[in-house]
């Protein structure tokens, strides 16, 4: 603030020096609504599953889409049964069918091809999809192996609460 000659206070000066800070206070705090606004939008799916788990823990219900079943096609029963146990043996399914040949018919490189295969069902916590269909593609003969997932929306709660048991936490 300054002082004229005739010892009256310069208004000017003192509004511009608070307009200074009042840009300068809301570049702050637009600058932290901004960073909230950003935290807030990244954190959304993993606060938003964190609440959906402990409303179901504390009310006893089931969380729609917490288990899934894959289904992958193998070759041959030996691919099918060794692909299976690998999967069991690693305790990233909770059970694993082995169901008989199936006929299957699918386009390979402009041609349609008929095959036989053989279906496994795996059933294991939707959390660990993309760990287990990495460790598919790895042991799988196939160039491009059919993985493919669907959530498990409902079902007996004790066989859910069987397969949270038999799969451990990640």
């Amino acid at each position: 603030m300054k002082v004229t000659e005739d010892n009256k206070l310069d208004w000017s000066s003192q509004r511009c020096q608070s307009d200074t800070m009042s840009k300068s206070l809301s570049k702050s705090r637009l600058m932290l609504i901004l960073g909230t606004m950003v935290l807030t939008a990244t954190l959304y799916p993993v606060l938003r599953m964190l609440g959906i788990q402990i409303y179901a823990a504390l009310s006893g219900t089931y969380v729609a889409g917490h288990h899934s079943m894959l289904l992958i096609n193998c070759p041959t029963e030996q691919t099918a049964k060794d692909i299976g146990r690998h999967i069991m043996e690693k305790r990233m399914a909770a059970c694993v069918n082995i169901l008989p040949r199936t006929s299957t018919m699918y386009y390979w490189k402009g041609q349609i091809q008929d095959a036989s295969e053989i279906l496994l069902l795996v059933r294991t916590r939707t959390s660990l999809i993309q760990r287990l269909t990495e460790y598919v593609i790895a042991l799988h003969p196939y160039e491009i192996p059919e993985i493919i997932s669907f959530p498990i929306e409902d079902g007996s709660m004790s066989y859910l609460k069987w397969m949270d048991d038999a799969i451990p936490d990640v």
